[in-house]
């Protein structure tokens, strides 16, 4: 495997094995090792011409895991049931066959990036409501980049539970309680008026729910079943994004004034897929739309995405009129802790 190609499927090994799936980061960390030319899957994956950012060992894994999920790959299934049963270097035979046996299969998963959806960052979205709506005292209008299969367009109907509060509806489906360090956040409850989303290849939650699933790694059944409500959710409310480019998306959205309204433009771990162009063109389009913010139809852009600083990821808020930039936090991707902390930058 080429260095760069490799480094990138052991370093995504680490990552799989720091966020609680010893299972898929032993599967990368073993074809990190021996993957080799052989045929057209493993040449296209030794060959990569992307960046990292492409997520390439994620790709792999989901389609392994959705080899799994349909029973065709029999020795592949037993080898997730159980994996430690197997020795690494019987790991490695079962990996060489489904790549060898299911090569056409398993290509079709790297034409496409990794989309988990993963609900838990709604609570972050949740407290961010909560403290913007006490700020503003203003119902709001919700815009997602990047919203998959809009498991997070509906943090409204999810609740939060910190300590001994709650918030969000009392019959809220799914509850989520992450690891929680900081105040709590203001109670004023939000009132959410409208909500959409763009993602460049939506999922639909009934036709497209084994894609999702498939995506989400499989000793963590934990979120399986979670994602597995979500799914359900999204499907009953019929709540579905749009499929589309970001940049002309965000034009588009932010071209309309909301008077009487706060417009929460957000996206979780999605900047990093746009090229450092994209990233700085979206920036310019959020910002000129800040400037014509008002204090009736005012703006905020909530971005929780990596920033280059540890732990987790960073939870960045600009709020407009006046370009007020804050920091909220910290927390961690999959959103299983949260450092709440709101400062101005």
């Amino acid at each position: 495997m080429g260095q760069s190609v490799r480094e990138q499927f052991l370093q995504q090994s680490r990552s799989c094995l720091a966020m609680g799936s010893p299972l898929t980061a032993r599967i990368l960390s073993l074809l990190a090792s021996d993957i080799a030319l052989g045929n057209p899957l493993t040449e296209r994956v030794l060959g990569w011409p992307g960046p990292a950012s492409d997520a390439l060992p994620l790709r792999l894994a989901g389609g392994l895991h959705s080899l799994v999920r349909s029973g065709n790959a029999t020795d592949l299934q037993n080898f997730y049931r159980s994996n430690q049963k197997f020795d690494d270097q019987q790991a490695i035979t079962i990996l060489r066959a489904a790549l060898a046996e299911h090569a056409i299969y398993l290509n079709a998963w790297l034409d496409s990036p990794p989309q988990t959806n993963e609900l838990r960052r709604s609570a972050v979205l949740i407290a961010a409501a909560h403290w913007l709506s006490d700020r503003f005292k203003l119902p709001l209008e919700l815009s997602e980049i990047g919203a998959s299969a809009g498991l997070n367009m509906i943090w409204d109907h999810y609740a939060l539970h910190l300590g001994g509060q709650t918030y969000g509806p009392n019959d809220a489906p799914l509850t989520l309680s992450p690891q929680w360090e900081g105040d709590f956040p203001p109670t004023v409850s939000p009132v959410v008026l409208s909500r959409a989303g763009v993602d460049r290849s939506p999922i639909d939650p009934t036709r497209d729910r084994e894609r999702l699933l498939s995506y989400i790694w499989a000793d963590q059944a934990d979120r399986l079943a979670r994602t597995e409500k979500a799914l359900d959710l999204v499907a009953f409310l019929g709540v579905r994004p749009e499929k589309g480019e970001a940049l002309p998306w965000i034009r588009k959205r932010l071209a309309i004034a909301y008077p009487g309204r706060l417009h929460l433009l957000y996206h979780t771990i999605v900047w990093q897929y746009l090229t450092p162009t994209e990233r700085a063109e979206g920036e310019g389009l959020i910002a000129q739309a800040g400037a014509k913010a008002t204090v009736d139809a005012p703006l905020a852009h909530l971005a929780m995405e990596e920033d280059g600083r540890k732990p987790g990821v960073g939870l960045r808020i600009t709020l407009w009129p006046g370009m007020l930039q804050l920091q909220l936090g910290r927390a961690d991707a999959h959103g299983r802790w949260i450092i709440w902390s709101p400062e101005i930058v």
